[in-house]
C-alpha cells in the first residue's frame, strides 16, 4: 500500500472520529466531566424543595459512581425555561435526557425535539403525557393516594363520620391527579355511605405551602372549626395547612397526611401536629433511575415490568414500594433507612 493511500485511510477514519465526537457535544460537563465521557442531561422542574434537592444529589452522585457525568438544568417551575433547558442540553450533545417536569403535557415537545437528535428520554417521578417516552420510573402513585385515604378510613369514627378537607396538588403535575385517583378509589364509597363528609376540597397551585394555607383558611372561614382530617397531597402542602392550623388553635387537634417524608414533616410527626407522611425511598429512586439512565445512553436494553398509558403510549415503567409513617413506626423506617436522622427527627 502506498504512501497516498494510507494518509488517504488515516484522514478518512480521523473524520469519522471527529464527527462522532462533536455529534456527541463531549466538553466539560458538570462535576469536571471530559471528552469520551458519557452525559446524562438532568432537567428539574425546580430546587425550591428539599425533596427535589436530594433527587438530584442521589442521581449525580449514583451516575458519577457509573462513570458517567451529569449535566443539571433547573426550571424554576416555568415550562417556557424547562423547554429551554432541554434544548440546551439537547445542543450540548447529552447522551441520554432525565426529565422531572413541571407540567407533564408541556414537556412533550421536549421528548420531540430530544428524538429528532436520537437521545431517548427518561421521564422521572412525574410523568410526561402524550409523548413517546422512552422509560418512566417513579413510585405507585395511585397506592400513594390509596395509603393516604386508607388512613383516614381507619379513623372514622365507629357510627359516626369523618369531616374532611382535601388539598391535592398542582393540576399541571399528572402525579398529583394520580394520587387524587388513589384517594378516590378509597374515599368515594365511604362519601355514598355517609361516613365522610368533605367540607372543602382545592388544588395547590405549584404544589406550594401558602396555596394549601389559603384553602385550609378558606375551608375554616366556610365550615368552621368543626373539622376532623386534612387530606394533603404531600409534606409541603401538609404544612401550609397546619400553619393554617396553628393560627386557629387547631394543631394537634386534627389528623393531617402528607408525603415524602420531608425533614420538616418527620418533625411535625414527633411533635404531634402532623399524623402521618408517605415514605417514598428516594435513594431506590435516585439511583435506580441513574442505573437506568446509563443504560439508555449506552443502548443497552433493560427491563420494566410495567406499563402506564401516558395518552399516547404505554411508557415502559419501574414502579418502586411505598410505606405509611406515622410517630409510632418513623424510627424503623426513615431513620432505619438512613434516609433522615434521629438526632434532626427527634430534634435533640
Amino acid at each position: 500500500m502506498n504512501a497516498r493511500i494510507v494518509l488517504v485511510l488515516i484522514s478518512f477514519v480521523l473524520s469519522i472520529v471527529t464527527g462522532l465526537v462533536i455529534s456527541r457535544g463531549k466538553g466539560v460537563a458538570e462535576g469536571g466531566g471530559h471528552i469520551g465521557r458519557l452525559v446524562i442531561g438532568l432537567s428539574m422542574d425546580t430546587l425550591k424543595e428539599e425533596r427535589w434537592i436530594a433527587d438530584r444529589d442521589l442521581f449525580t452522585a449514583q451516575a458519577k459512581a457509573l462513570g458517567v457525568d451529569v449535566e443539571i438544568r433547573s426550571a424554576n417551575s416555568d415550562d417556557t425555561r424547562q423547554l429551554r433547558d432541554v434544548e440546551s442540553l439537547i445542543t450540548a450533545g447529552v447522551d441520554a435526557l432525565v426529565i422531572i417536569p413541571h407540567n407533564g403535557a408541556a414537556m412533550a415537545r421536549a421528548v420531540e425535539m430530544a428524538h429528532a437528535e436520537g437521545i431517548p428520554v427518561l421521564s422521572y417521578d412525574r410523568l410526561i403525557t402524550d409523548a413517546e417516552t422512552d422509560l418512566y420510573i417513579t413510585f405507585d402513585n395511585v397506592k400513594v393516594g390509596e395509603l393516604q385515604a386508607k388512613f383516614l378510613a381507619d379513623k372514622i369514627p365507629a357510627g359516626g363520620k369523618l369531616r374532611l378537607i382535601r388539598i391535592y396538588g398542582a393540576k399541571t403535575d399528572n402525579n398529583a391527579k394520580l394520587f387524587k385517583q388513589g384517594q378516590d378509589n378509597v374515599l368515594q364509597p365511604l362519601i355514598a355511605a355517609g361516613k365522610v363528609e368533605v367540607v372543602f376540597e382545592d388544588w395547590a397551585e405549584d404544589w406550594k405551602p401558602e396555596n394549601a394555607k389559603k384553602i385550609t383558611n378558606a375551608a375554616i372561614t366556610k365550615a368552621g372549626q368543626n373539622i376532623d382530617a386534612i387530606l394533603a397531597s404531600n409534606d409541603g402542602t401538609a404544612g401550609g395547612a397546619i400553619q393554617a392550623l396553628i393560627e386557629e388553635g387547631l394543631a394537634g387537634k386534627v389528623i393531617v397526611t402528607g408525603q415524602d417524608a420531608d425533614l420538616a414533616a418527620c418533625q411535625r410527626i414527633v411533635a404531634g401536629t402532623q399524623t402521618m407522611t408517605v415514605y417514598k425511598p428516594l435513594t431506590q429512586l435516585a439511583k435506580r433511575a441513574a442505573e437506568l439512565a446509563v443504560k439508555l445512553a449506552q443502548r443497552k436494553p433493560f427491563i420494566a415490568k410495567a406499563e402506564t398509558d401516558n395518552g399516547k403510549i404505554a411508557v415502559p415503567s419501574v414502579l418502586l414500594d411505598i410505606v405509611a409513617v406515622t410517630k409510632d413506626n418513623i424510627r424503623e423506617t426513615v431513620v432505619a433507612d438512613g434516609f433522615r436522622k434521629e438526632a434532626e427527627v427527634f430534634q435533640r
